[in-house]
Order: C-alpha cells, then structure tokens, then sequence
C-alpha cells in the first residue's frame, strides 16, 4: 500500500464503521457523541446531502480524535470538499479512476466500491490494498465475495449494503474482511427525532457483536491444595471429564484448575473474544490495559491470549481469541 496505513489500521480495529447519511449539520455532533459514547468513534458521513462537508467539518472541531471519512464521493471535487473539510479517508460506491487518482494526488486514503473482479483487478493496479465490496448482500454476499477475493490474496474488503446485526459477524469471520460497512446503528428516523440514546444504544449493541465477548472459563487456584483433586470434584460435579497440561487441569472446559496459584487473588476468568486485537484496542479506550510478558502467540505470529493488567473484583482477565470453525 499504499496510501494510508494508519487509515487501514483503525478501521481494522474498529471492525464496524457508522454510514451517516445527514440532512442538517446541526446533528452532526450530537450523533458523532453518540456513536462514541457505544464504543465506536468512527463514522462515514455520505455525500448524499449538502450537509456533508459541514458535518464533516463540525465533528472534526468538536472531537479531532474521531476518525470520520467521506463516503459516496463521486467526483474529484468532492475529493477536495472532503479534505478540507477535516475527512480521514474517502470511499465511493464504484470504482471512479478520476475520484481514486485524486485522491492518491491529495495523498488521503481511499476505499473503492467493488462489486466484480475487473474492479478488483483494477484497484491492484493503483496500488490499493483495501476495498469497498458493494453492494454486498445484492451482490451475492458473503459467498459471493469469498469466490470472487480468492485470486486476490492481498487484497481486503469492507463490505457495506444489507450488513446488519445478523449477518455481522459472518462477514468479520471471513480473514479478508477488513471491516464492514453499516447504517442500522444510525437510523435516519432516530436522528431525525433526536434520539441520540437510542443510537448509542444500538451502537453498543453492535459493538458487542463485533468483540464477542463470553465467559471461556473459570481459573482457580489451589491455594496449597491438590490440583488434582480439585479438579476431580468439579469434573464429577459438572459429569465431565479431565485434561491434564503442564501447568494446570482442565474439568470439562468450564473450569481449568492451576497446579501453583496463578495471577488473581481469587483466580481468573478466561474471556473469549472474535478478535483479540480489536478486544485490546476496546479495552483500552475504557482506561484498561493488558500485560504483553503474558501474551501468547501462535505459529503465524497472532496474538491468541494476553492477560489484563488490573483484576476485576479479585480474578485476573485472560483474553482469549475465539478458534475460528
């Protein structure tokens, strides 16, 4: 790439970016609040409206840490408008030579619409390492876009057009997906009223899919006891069975029972999540932090578990990425 890594970076981090599509600039900051306030400070506002530039501009005043692009950029006109008015990075719903060259002359990051591989091709060719697969649920979806990335091994996509909360965290499964593109946390009705809480809301929720946290399991410590007996009486407890490691037994896989007393006054709790890297990033924003002595990785170097640094209540966190099925 290209022409923007630290773009690419944050929209990966993020997995989800809001498309805005504003009538009146007067919303703008109220509705960048809210989608921070759900955990999501990014935001695509569409040049669907003369609104745009001015929303773009206002947001980018009131909070500078936001991360806010312009979307359904059409000409290289709009280009410039969207660069002085504050924009971070351009997408477009098709693939616009004139629209991508400005934009690698203004040196802004930029993310083409794509629906076929002569576009993807195309996109190659300018050196572009991500873009927008659209519309993606009328182009075929999911399966559609795994056939047709194949051949296309460097290439990331941002699938945006019919991703919703039930088919999000299909597309985020799928390695090449960058992140998606997504409107339903920003109703147009909802902020038309006003309803700023409930795009939090819906934001949060959104959120929540993209990290998928859940309870893995529970780490005790055996406080000078046996290990092994501990673990036998919650195995006959929970009717299953034992695994023993090096350095710990698991009962089942609810409870994993350690052999000399672990991190946590009272344990630790094992929190699964779809992404590690996008679970830090998170966490982080809430004031925590993890402790990178404890991260373990895998054979290609991904980060598969780290540990917070602070305890919660007692138990120490052990973050855990989810194995892909």
């Amino acid at each position: 790439m290209t022409n923007g890594n630290e773009a690419i970076q944050q929209l990966a981090l993020f997995g989800l970016v809001p498309v805005i599509r504003l009538e009146d600039a007067a919303q703008a900051v109220p509705l960048a609040a809210a989608l921070r306030k759900g955990g999501l400070p990014v935001a695509e506002v569409t040049f669907r409206t003369a609104a745009a530039a001015d929303s773009i501009r206002r947001i980018r005043e009131a909070d500078p840490a936001m991360r806010v692009g312009a979307g359904t950029v059409l000409s290289p006109e709009q280009v410039d408008q969207a660069i002085e008015a504050g924009a971070g990075f351009i997408v477009t719903p098709g693939f616009s030579r004139r629209v991508v060259e400005r934009c690698l002359e203004r040196g802004v990051y930029v993310v083409p619409g794509c629906s076929g591989p002569t576009d993807m091709e195309t996109a190659l060719e300018y050196g572009l390492d991500a873009v927008k697969f659209f519309p993606a649920e009328a182009s075929g979806g999911l399966a559609a876009l795994k056939a047709m990335s194949a051949p296309y091994g460097t290439l990331r996509f941002v699938p945006t057009g019919g991703i919703d909360a039930k088919n999000l965290k299909d597309y985020l499964a799928f390695d090449k997906v960058l992140a998606c593109g997504g409107s339903w946390m920003v109703k147009e009705d909802l902020v038309a009223a006003g309803d700023f809480d409930g795009v939090t809301r819906l934001t949060a929720e959104a959120v929540a899919i993209v990290l998928g946290f859940e309870l893995a399991h529970v780490g005790v410590n055996p406080g000078g006891g046996s290990a092994r007996s501990i673990a036998e009486a919650f195995a006959a407890l929970l009717g299953a069975g034992i695994k023993e490691g090096n350095s710990s037994i698991f009962a089942g896989t609810a409870v994993e029972v350690l052999k000399e007393d672990g991190r946590g006054a009272r344990g630790h709790l094992g929190v699964r999540t779809r992404s590690i890297v996008r679970a830090v990033d998170w966490l982080e924003r809430q004031g925590l932090s993890v402790d990178a002595s404890s991260e373990k990785r895998d054979a290609k170097g991904r980060r598969v578990a780290v540990y917070l640094k602070e305890e919660i209540g007692g138990f120490a966190v052990h973050l855990v990425q989810e194995v892909s099925k």
